[in-house]
Formats: structure tokens, sequence, C-alpha cells
């Protein structure tokens, strides 16, 4: 019996998206690791090419990372993706749930209809009305809609004179279409990513600063660690994930004075933190979990 192909999307070359292609070669002797940007659908024949490789032809594909970057052209690529799952091609995540996740807006949206805690949020296109928000919140972060790993957020604080508020939303306002204004919360250092697969929970780790940075993320010099959640803290976790539909992904809360609240869920979720903070190999996971889907 000819064993499943499974095609990775991602980034040849890092880290998590090699990892995931090589559990699956160990599993089933095929690897293709796919960059989004060379791959072609022709309409007229309902085929996504990749080089030479016809990609509904495959059993399934798997979205390691879209690209780089989040902007709208990511959200061209997941109706490419889409209109090739309406057509019975398995994808993982499906295209629709990844999709509300693209744009930081439409699964702050999400989350909120799910009823799921946040910090205080304001959306609006006015530099006005954006300013009194920051002076009513004392603190407060500016979130690009297409943005990861906290890449062009702009912190401001109470001690912040008016003129330099001012500045800020008109620098940012120019190279987005509308401020999100999200109020600063008080974390003790740290933030959790919380990993669940197909649904169901599979560990939690932090993400702990340095001194040096107002966020707790890798890229500005944070590292894992194990953390141990309460039951409701999974529950919280497991709701967040829930308005998504997602086939892996990694939420993101933070315990505040207030209680804890969900800063965002992740369209594709990491695995160097489950491996470094909880020991969990959470590639090799995933592909289990794909190669079981593909073969109901």
């Amino acid at each position: 019996m000819n064993k499943p192909k499974i095609g990775v999307i991602g980034t040849p070359g890092k880290w998590s998206t090699e990892v995931l292609a090589e559990r699956l070669k160990e599993r089933t002797g095929y690897s293709l690791v796919i960059d989004m940007k060379d791959v072609e659908l022709r309409l007229d024949t309902n085929q996504l090419m990749y080089k030479d490789v016809d990609l509904a032809q495959l059993d399934g594909l798997i979205v390691k990372k879209i690209s780089e970057m989040y902007s709208p052209a990511t959200e061209d690529r997941i109706h490419m993706l889409s209109h090739m799952e309406n057509l019975g091609i398995k994808i993982f995540s499906p295209a629709q749930s990844m999709g509300k996740l693209i744009n930081r807006l439409s699964g702050t949206l999400a989350l909120q209809a799910g009823n799921v805690p946040m910090p205080k949020t304001r959306i609006t296109e006015s530099e006005e009305q954006a300013f009194a928000s920051v002076r009513e919140f004392g603190s407060a972060i500016l979130k690009p809609l297409y943005s990861t790993k906290a890449r062009g957020m702009e912190i401001l604080t109470e001690n912040d004179s008016d003129e330099s508020v001012k500045a800020t939303l008109a620098a940012y306002r120019k190279a987005n279409s509308i401020f999100y204004i999200q109020q600063t919360v008080e974390l003790d250092g740290r933030d959790l990513g919380m990993v669940f697969l197909g649904g169901e929970y599979l560990c939690t780790y932090a993400r702990v600063g340095n001194k040096d940075s107002w966020n707790t993320t890798i890229n500005s010099g944070g590292k894992y660690e194990l953390f141990e959640p309460t039951p409701e803290l999974i529950e919280l976790g497991r709701q967040a994930q829930g308005c998504f539909n997602l086939s892996f992904t990694t939420v993101d809360i933070a315990l505040t004075n207030q209680g804890p609240v969900v800063f965002e869920v992740s369209a594709f979720g990491g695995f160097k933190g489950a491996l470094e903070g909880c020991g969990i190999d959470a590639a090799a996971a995933y592909a289990d979990y794909v190669l079981e889907e593909v073969a109901k």
C-alpha cells in the first residue's frame, strides 16, 4: 500500500518548516517543502503547481508558514488554498480558519464573539479618537493589523507628552489603514503559549522576557520555560482556540492582576516553544495527527 504524500507549505531552510518536513519523511519516505511565492493556481485546469509538482495530486498540505510577513497579499494566498480545498484537497489548518487570523482585527472580533477575555481594545480611523483612547488607557500599544512577533508595534505611556503621542500616531497612520489600540496589562515578566493539536491540549510554555524589552518575544531576547497551568486556564485556552477550528495552534495568554487575558491565537503555532519549554516534539505529534486524518 502506498504511503501518503504530504507537502509542507513554509519557509525553506527555516527550522520549524524543515523539522516538520523531516518528521513526515521519517514516517512516509516523502518530503516536499513549498514556498507559496513560487506556487501557481491554474484555474483552467484546477491545478496548484509548485515547480513541476501538482499539489492537487498530493494527499494533503500542511501550512506551517504561509509568508514571512503578514500583509493583504497573505490573504490572497489563503484564497488560492481555499479554492483547492473546495475541490477536495485536505489542508491543515483549514484555509478559512487560517484566514481569520491573518488580519489582527478579524481574529480579535472572532475572540470577542466567543466571549474570550482580552485587554481593552479600540479600533478607529480617526487620529483624534485614537489620541483620546491612548490618554484614557494611560499606557497603550499600537498594533498593525498585519504583523507577527511584535513587529511594527509601538508602545505609548502616560509619561509621553501629548506632542510625542500625536507624532507617533501620525507616523503610524501613514503605514496603517486603521488604528488598533490595546491597553497594556501588567505582566510578571512572562506570558504563556498554550499549545493545542486537533483541538486537544498538548502543553504550555512560558516566554520569559529580558529586562531590556517591553515584550517577551524570543525575537526580543526572551526564553522558554515550562509552565503548569490550572484546569481553568487550560479551559480558557480551549475556549479561545475553539473560535477558529485550527489543526495546530498556540494561544498567547497573559496572567495579569485582573485575571488571565488572551492576546491572540496563532494561525500556525510554533514548535520551538513546545520543544524547549515542555520537552515535547510537537512537529512529530503534528505529523502523526495529519497522517491519521488523511487516512480517514
